[in-house]
């Protein structure tokens, strides 16, 4: 019935495209009140966001901003695992108090060389109310339709998706997302994944808790599908260290990654290096990569080269 596709809510590389706001500290209490927990999609995010981007073979990406609001991408891989392909990748985006005030849209649209298409759209419909749309063919069909409405109390979220519903085949999936924040440290909450088709029906329950510490996060699902579990810490300004535990009930599998980021703030670098293990093939392939964002400016010449763009350099092993 095809895959549901989450978009977090909160900052990070690797989930939602759209820019968000700094969420506040879970010690910040806003007139006597706790604050709001964020999204479910993103409580492993402090932990994920350690972790590089992996690539196989070479990766080229070209990025051309036209105007403050709309800006595109070019991005060719090159690789002998899969095939090769060019992906052009095209952006308009407000902040989110342009999209508060005025309900402009949010869209980010992306299509490869065999002609599958990832669409993705974002209305506030008001200042506690967001909508989403996602879209998504391969080649000329289309996979997934995802539709979210999500509400951000004070200190609670609520959020429910449905996936890829068809009528012909009396199909559908159904996801509700619910997070409280019961006290400056803790968050707990669950997810409900209903599914419906002709010859099967069932759901699933996971249930979620974070506690955060003054430097650290630690993050546990557990469910009748897995568990997921990862830890955050931070060990000082230049070092994070990110543990990550995932156990899967229906492939019988279980992943455990360890990574760090270490900041060089006087050279302008970020190093970031993962390592993987998989325990079902009884192996232990070990991968690591690295991340370099090197400036290329000289010290006194720093001030009046501000706005100019950085040179990235990204290293992968």
């Amino acid at each position: 019935m095809g895959s549901v596709l989450a978009l977090s809510s909160r900052p990070g590389r690797q989930n939602s495209p759209f820019p968000q706001d700094r969420p506040l500290s879970r010690w910040d209490k806003r007139d006597g009140r706790l604050p709001n927990p964020g999204s479910f999609d993103g409580l492993h995010r402090s932990c994920k966001d350690v972790f590089p981007q992996q690539v196989e073979g070479v990766k080229m990406v070209i990025n051309k901003t036209l105007s403050s609001f709309f800006k595109v991408s070019h991005t060719f891989h090159i690789s002998a695992v899969a095939p090769s392909m060019y992906r052009f990748h095209a952006e308009y985006l407000q902040s989110d108090t342009d999209c508060k005030e005025t309900g402009s849209p949010m869209l980010i649209g992306e299509m490869d060389s065999s002609g599958s298409l990832n669409a993705h759209s974002l209305f506030h419909l008001s200042e506690r109310i967001r909508a989403k749309a996602v879209f998504q063919t391969v080649q000329s069909q289309f996979v997934t339709w995802q539709f979210e409405t999500e509400y951000r109390g004070s200190d609670f979220t609520a959020a429910v998706t449905m996936a890829n519903p068809d009528i012909f085949r009396e199909s559908v999936i159904t996801v509700a997302h619910f997070l409280q924040s019961v006290s400056p440290q803790l968050v707990l909450g669950g997810e409900l994944v209903y599914h419906r088709g002709r010859a099967e029906e069932g759901g699933i329950l996971t249930l979620a808790g974070q506690y955060s510490g003054p430097n650290w996060v630690a993050t546990l699902n557990a469910g009748k599908g897995g568990a997921h579990a990862s830890y955050y810490h931070r060990a000082n300004k230049q070092i994070q260290v990110g543990v990550e535990f995932e156990a899967s009930t229906r492939t019988q599998e279980t992943k455990f990654s360890f990574g760090y980021q270490m900041d060089l703030p006087e050279a302008n670098m970020v190093f970031r290096v993962p390592v993987y293990h998989r325990g079902r093939s009884g192996e232990a392939p070990v991968s690591s990569s690295g991340y370099a964002n090197h400036g290329g400016l000289r010290q006194p010449q720093r001030r009046q080269a501000a706005s100019r763009p950085r040179r990235e350099r990204r290293l992968d092993v």
